[in-house]
């Protein structure tokens, strides 16, 4: 599996981590950069690169997935979700992690460099690379409300129970 990586410079120690054990345990690894700690760089130029990544392979049918990793993460995975096709979730917990993959297939992850021990973090990896999508049919259908609206704009039709008690329902 091919996992393409980005960050900040404040993700960059634990990027430069993530590298070398994804290597280790025979992934192969991606390196969007930062490539030197800069306190001024920009998130986006990094999150980005790595996020069409994924969605390049994936497009072309091949097996990836991303991380981003920032202070907090938030930021990161704001940019990342600017991409067509990508569904980056903030992680921070191994629960966290498995839902991302179970319930939302999510293709890439966000993690705050600054918020956990880097142990935590690389276990909230490696559960977020280990674990498939349930393709459970009440998360495909969400999925696809999603995907729908990406294309369309098209809010899904709300739920009969969510129009109980609106006058003219």
């Amino acid at each position: 599996m091919r996992v393409h990586l980005g960050s900040d410079h404040a993700g960059l120690e634990l990027k430069d981590h993530l590298m070398t054990w994804l290597v280790d345990h025979g992934y192969e690894a991606v390196d969007h950069g930062p490539f030197v700690y800069d306190a001024l760089d920009d998130y986006p130029c990094f999150c980005l690169r790595a996020a069409e990544g994924v969605a390049a392979d994936r497009a072309e049918g091949l097996d990836s997935l991303g991380v981003v990793i920032g202070g907090s993460g938030n930021g990161e995975q704001m940019a990342a979700n600017k991409v067509e096709g990508i569904r980056c979730a903030l992680v921070w917990s191994e629960e966290t992690a498995v839902l991302a993959r179970e319930h939302n297939d999510a293709s890439m992850v966000s993690v705050g460099g600054r918020m956990h021990p880097v142990e935590d973090m690389v276990r909230f990896v490696e559960v977020f690379l280990t674990t498939p999508f349930s393709e459970d049919e009440r998360h495909v259908r969400r999925i696809g409300q999603l995907s729908t609206y990406d294309a369309s704009g098209e809010l899904p039709p709300l739920p009969a129970s969510a129009l109980e008690g609106f006058a003219g329902a």
